[in-house]
């Protein structure tokens, strides 16, 4: 009796785990995830929450960034539009435009997570801006800036 080794089929792509489309992803808002960044927009955000997760220059999770926007830190604020319940971080919003920081709903939690480099899902992230990604950070400040703002 020997031990039989599992065979993994792509070792980059996690097994059981299949990647959903933008699309799908937008069926699971919350109603007031405004304004909500497009497909294009996200993964440029994505993009910059990498970058900024790499030199350490992200604050992650309501209490967190709850914390550091009252100090007065500025930054771009990106909350994913799927978390419930709805109470647990609709304030941030209202804090954001209080301070006049730019703030996007992008559609899923799990993959603003994985972006920031955890396993965990993560509904709020704020991106502290660095010379090391400055570029992208610029880009994806003037595009959120430019989203409308809810009523």
């Amino acid at each position: 009796m020997t031990k039989v080794k599992k065979e993994r089929l792509d070792p980059e792509e996690p097994a059981g785990v299949p990647e959903r489309s933008y699309h799908e992803l937008i069926a699971n808002l919350n109603p007031i995830a405004q304004p909500l960044a497009s497909k294009k927009l996200s993964k440029k955000i994505y993009k910059c929450v990498k970058k900024a997760a790499k030199v350490k220059n992200i604050r992650r999770g309501v209490k967190e960034v709850q914390k550091f926007i009252n100090k007065g830190e500025k930054g771009i604020v990106v909350l994913a539009g799927d978390t419930l319940p709805i109470e647990v971080y609709c304030h941030l919003p209202v804090m954001c435009e209080d301070r006049s920081l730019p703030y996007a709903y992008i559609p899923s939690k799990v993959d603003l997570g994985s972006a920031a480099g955890s396993k965990r899902p993560t509904c709020v992230i704020l991106i502290k801006p660095h010379q090391d990604y400055q570029e992208a950070y610029d880009e994806c400040l003037s595009e959120v800036s430019e989203l409308p703002k809810p009523l």
